[in-house]
């Protein structure tokens, strides 16, 4: 339960100081002793509570059952609400007794009147600033729910339902995004592992970043499907929840530092030329999989000392992000600058006219990096300029965020895969010996200037 560290002042005056380290029956039992603090104090000694009686509150009463103090709690926490019988006021006049209903405290209230309370913040998705309601009869009793037949409070006001259906859509946006980023991961991992050609570094690191991908479509599937859906997850915030989000935080870093490696490889290719294949593939081995342990372990252990950052199963934002911005940001600076020196040595000294011009999958492999690398990092470069919640552009960037950032492994998928040049040669070999006379065999064809399109430098690199 997210619950702040603040003085939260009710409709009628009323002011409680909330602690975030209250269980939900801790905090229940709290609110319940602010309600009524001044009936406790104005008791006799034998019937007055002791220093901890708020703390010791039967849950079948509310209170010590001597104790002549009106009594109301939520059947969140599993209590039987009483029937109140009204009370008269100092002038005669019928009054609804003063009450607790698990979340607010009501105060009397005229017969046939209606009370307001601001709803309270440390509910899930309530507004604070929005007002919660409880109907005083004429009879001087609480309104009771037809259904339920209890007293009821009408917080269905607390919940922007208009919001509430735009936030679902956008959920649903990103399920949908991110299913086919792990269809189309899932097709063209199948491709890369179906044909012994390719076997190259640069294919090889392609696997490793599809494959960062797809898990990470994965457990963004779970979070989408398991907890947020699931306002109860939260509210528990149990240890599953926490080190799925601290998963889908690595896997991210894990995508940006293989993102990272396919810009340096292209880098060490063109201008080291000269590395051993085993050496180049255990260092990328060691930024794309183990560096972000390094990371996300920092991170995890100073957020954990945070005690405002640890609920709701992390899901709000933390001072400690930082530890996982600077690095993703820095990876990405770094892609940028690798692939610039690229494209200025394409241009220069590996030009179409140049005695020994790159290859076409170089050149192709270049341009999808150039490509995706603004892509993987658009939501830091947008993230500055989020609207705030409530203005009309809003809504607007969130829908756009959650289309491009859902479907990043698709577009990996597309420019690595499915329009890469070794693999559509692969597929066409295949082809032409199943179907010789529709599809030819692509020795037969020229490409890069009249070189066979597998006698390609980046083949055997």
């Amino acid at each position: 339960m997210a619950i702040l560290d603040d003085q939260t002042t009710s409709q009628d005056g009323i002011q409680y100081k909330i602690s975030n380290s209250m269980t939900p029956d801790e905090l229940m039992r709290h609110l319940f002793y602010e309600c009524f603090k001044d009936r406790f104090r104005n008791l006799s000694t034998d019937a007055a509570p002791t220093s901890n009686s708020h703390n010791n509150i039967n849950n079948d009463e509310g209170g010590n059952s001597n104790e002549p103090v009106p009594v109301v709690a939520s059947s969140v926490f599993g209590v039987t609400e009483p029937l109140l019988a009204a009370s008269p006021a100092s002038g005669g006049s019928l009054v609804c007794p003063r009450v607790f209903d698990g979340w607010s405290c009501w105060a009397a209230t005229p017969a046939g009147s209606v009370a307001e309370n601001y709803c309270p913040d440390f509910i899930v998705g309530f507004d604070p600033s929005r007002l919660a309601y409880r109907t005083c009869l004429p009879n001087g009793s609480w309104f009771v729910h037809p259904e339920s037949e209890r007293h009821w409070s009408n917080y269905t006001t607390c919940v922007d339902w208009d919001d509430l259906e735009f936030r679902r859509l956008v959920n649903d946006l990103y399920i949908g995004g991110y299913t086919i980023s792990l269809i189309t991961l899932i097709v063209s991992l199948s491709v890369f592992f179906s044909f012994r050609t390719l076997k190259c570094t640069r294919i090889r690191i392609h696997i490793n970043l599809f494959i960062s991908l797809a898990l990470s479509c994965i457990c963004w599937l779970c979070w989408y499907k398991l907890v947020i859906e699931d306002p109860d997850v939260t509210n528990r915030n149990e240890d599953w929840c926490i080190g799925l989000h601290i998963l889908l935080h690595y896997l991210m870093l894990v995508n940006y530092f293989w993102m990272f490696c396919e810009g340096l490889h292209l880098h060490l290719v063109l201008v080291i030329v000269f590395i051993k294949d085993a050496i180049a593939m255990r260092w990328f081995v060691t930024i794309g999989w183990i560096l972000p342990v390094l990371f996300v372990a920092t991170y995890a252990a100073i957020r954990s000392n945070y005690t405002n950052d640890v609920e709701h199963c992390w899901m709000e934002e933390s001072q400690a992000m930082w530890l996982l911005t600077v690095p993703v940001s820095l990876s990405l600076v770094a892609s940028v600058v690798f692939l610039v020196n690229v494209v200025r040595v394409l241009l220069t000294k590996l030009s179409s006219t140049s005695p020994n011009p790159a290859p076409l999958g170089l050149k192709k492999a270049t341009r999808a990096t150039l490509i995706l690398i603004p892509l993987f990092g658009l939501q830091h470069i947008l993230l500055p300029f989020r609207p705030d919640k409530g203005c009309e552009l809003e809504r607007p960037y969130q829908v756009v965020s959650a289309v491009l950032i859902s479907l990043q492994g698709a577009c990996v998928s597309c420019l690595f895969c499915f329009a890469n040049h070794d693999v559509i040669f692969a597929i066409r070999c295949q082809l032409s010996r199943f179907f010789p006379e529709l599809v030819h065999h692509p020795f037969h064809e020229s490409y890069n200037g009249g070189q066979p399109a597998t006698q390609s430098r980046d083949m055997v690199v």
